[in-house]
């Protein structure tokens, strides 16, 4: 696979969809990609990535920025609070908003720093113990509580369970957020991208796929 065969499978999914040509991102995951790999995508002219760490991103993206030019950056990964205000000032978005203190902590910065970027809140569409998210339940009044912080919050992020079929929460998701009148959803991953675009996906993220599986070395 390579970034060219995954850009045409998400163009053959919009257009499977009805979809417009283009209405879906593509986040390019380099979470523990070498600077070498990220490098090389970002000569192919792809601007749109998405980092699990914000010490990661920190290390690598500052750099990168200088030299390409429209870097979109997204942290997909869970935010402690105290990294709070460094993440909002290198991420253009932040994928996994999921509970009040960190939405007050950000609501707080936003005020402080005079800007905020872009915020899903991510959905635990599996209700697992182990996985962050707000249950389904609880999402209306969670992105009720956000906008009232006066919250720039764009949509919803959900990460389903690895042993059940993700289009069952892909369509959950886009429920949720279609009835909080949010148009963005950030779902599907390598395996999955293109049931989640035929189910409404504004983001996908997509890594090994793109730049060969990580090493955790």
């Amino acid at each position: 696979m390579s970034l060219h065969d995954i850009s045409a499978k998400i163009a053959e999914a919009e257009h499977q969809a009805g979809r417009d040509a283009g209405s879906v991102t593509l986040i390019a995951v380099s979470k523990v990609q070498p600077n070498a790999r990220v490098q090389a995508v970002l000569e192919q002219g792809h601007r749109c990535f998405g980092e699990n760490k914000v010490q990661e991103a920190a290390g690598k993206w500052p750099d990168f920025k200088q030299t390409f030019e429209g870097v979109e950056l997204h942290l997909i990964g869970p935010l402690q609070t105290n990294k709070a205000r460094q993440a909002m000032e290198l991420f253009d978005f932040i994928h996994a908003v999921d509970r009040p203190k960190l939405a007050a902590t950000i609501a707080r910065l936003a005020q402080e720093m005079g800007h905020c970027p872009g915020l899903f809140v991510q959905v635990n569409t599996g209700e697992e113990d182990q996985k962050a998210g707000v249950l389904p339940a609880d999402a209306d009044a969670f992105v009720a509580e956000c906008k009232a912080l006066d919250l720039p919050v764009k949509g919803l992020m959900c990460i389903p369970p690895v042993d059940e079929e993700p289009s069952l929460h892909f369509a959950l998701l886009a429920k949720i957020a279609a009835r909080n009148g949010l148009a963005g959803l950030s779902m599907g991953m390598s395996s999955d991208f293109e049931r989640a675009i035929a189910l409404g996906a504004t983001h996908v993220r997509v890594g090994s796929a793109i730049f060969g599986e990580r090493s955790y070395e």
